[in-house]
């Protein structure tokens, strides 16, 4: 049974006549019989009277609202489809950390509306490991993360690096690390530090280099909003590492400092980089094929970088 049997019988059916159906279906009349004694032999029952009209039998009459519910369906389907190539699709769903949010995405957002005023863009600040855990569940289009490899080897995912940014001591004015122009590690790691919560990529890299140094990381409470760990420092007890992006709002209040950290010796006395976290923008080869989802792609590409660089001489 084929979709243009039934799609030849239901024709027959609203037109009466084999002619009105193919003429209807734009093929020829000996097309039409064919492939209504193709489904009638699939049934083992006739669905019309042969007479000077085309008449339902008993048969023909039971299947009929079944063969318009299936050809409904498929002109649906089919109209879904084709909206969603054309680019007209309700919504447009993005999850992104909490930096990028705050201080890269607006113009991107802005533009975005601009250019398809009928898409709904829904944007989601989430940690790195819960927003590729959305995108892989298919619940957003596209996520802006730091990379966890991990998550975003497999082959239907497309990824494109953003930029690479340091990370960064966010302190007390008067705490005891911001005497220092870059504070040491070994300094460091006396002290309790507020840390994002469970699924931020961030807590994972502040986590690992502490094993590296094979020292144990104090972390005194757990947050997960920018907010929060200014609001947490700014008491004089507690520090955190950060990304350079999310430290924007700190270096204009007096009651914080914030200070680059000292390369650090690794395990064979040689001096080893700083730390660092990559961003990147993760998505799936079919959304790419989607136009909206292309165009939001391409403005990030664009736009991100630029303004991160900025911000970050700044």
């Amino acid at each position: 049974m084929r979709l243009e049997q039934l799609q030849a019988f239901l024709a027959i059916a609203e037109s009466g006549s084999f002619q009105g159906a193919a003429q209807k279906c734009g093929v020829t009349q000996s097309t039409i019989s064919r492939q209504i004694q193709a489904l009638e032999a699939d049934l083992g029952l006739e669905l019309f009277h042969r007479s000077s009209q085309a008449k339902l039998t008993l048969a023909g009459e039971r299947l009929l609202p079944r063969v318009r519910k299936i050809c409904l369906e498929w002109e649906t389907a089919t109209q879904e489809m084709a909206d969603l190539l054309a680019g007209r699709q309700p919504e447009l769903c993005v999850a992104a950390i909490h930096s990028l949010c705050a201080y890269y995405l607006p113009p991107v957002l802005q533009k975005f509306c601009r250019d398809y005023p009928d898409v709904q863009l829904r944007v989601t600040s989430l940690g790195s490991d819960r927003a590729l855990k959305v995108l892989k569940d298919g619940l957003v289009d596209l996520a802006i993360v730091m990379n966890n490899r991990l998550l975003t080897t497999s082959k239907e995912m497309v990824v494109f690096v953003l930029y690479d940014e340091p990370i960064e001591v966010l302190t007390a004015a008067n705490h005891p690390l911001a005497q220092y122009e870059r504070i040491p590690w070994s300094e460091l790691i006396r002290y309790p530090q507020v840390v994002f919560k469970d699924g931020y990529g961030m807590q994972r890299l502040v986590q690992d280099r502490f094993d590296q140094l094979e020292a144990t990381l104090q972390a005194a409470l757990e947050v997960n909003t920018l907010d929060a760990f200014r609001g947490v420092v700014r008491q004089g007890e507690l520090v955190a590492l950060l990304p350079q992006s999310a430290l924007v709002e700190a270096r204009n209040d007096p009651g914080l400092a914030t200070r680059p950290l000292a390369n650090y010796s690794n395990g064979s006395g040689n001096s080893d980089s700083s730390l660092t976290r990559q961003v990147v923008m993760v998505t799936t080869q079919d959304r790419l094929q989607i136009p909206p989802i292309k165009h939001f792609w391409q403005l990030v590409q664009e736009t991100v970088p630029p303004q991160f660089k900025e911000i970050a001489n700044g």
